[in-house]
């Protein structure tokens, strides 16, 4: 399979599952992934300017392929509310024929 159409997963996290939510719209609609998870919530622990923080957030988990992956993410930056998104481009080690079908014919050019 050409590397362009190997499937990856886009991880990012926004402050609410509404605006994750609305990015996911975009995103699919756009023709930039296949289908979008939204799991509405988690808390996150990490230090940010020196000071240790808690935050309530949705994760978005973005099924595409690897050959649109930087306009993903270049999409969900332009789109997002923090100043440094987290973005990770996930590699797929395997999927079903017919998912990956699916996948590569929803994120097409029409």
């Amino acid at each position: 399979m050409d590397e362009n159409n190997k499937l990856v997963l886009v991880y990012t996290t926004y402050p609410s599952a509404s605006a994750a939510q609305s990015v996911a719209e975009l995103l699919v609609k756009d023709r930039l992934a296949a289908c979008v998870n939204v799991l509405p919530a988690m808390t996150a622990v990490y230090e940010w300017d020196g000071q240790l923080q808690k935050d309530d957030e949705a994760v978005c988990i973005v099924k595409t392929r690897a050959g649109l992956s930087e306009q993903v993410m270049a999409a969900i930056k332009d789109h997002h509310p923090y100043d440094t998104p987290a973005l990770l481009v996930l590699p797929v080690m395997a999927s079903g024929e017919d998912y990956t079908a699916w996948v590569l014919q929803q994120t097409k050019s029409s």
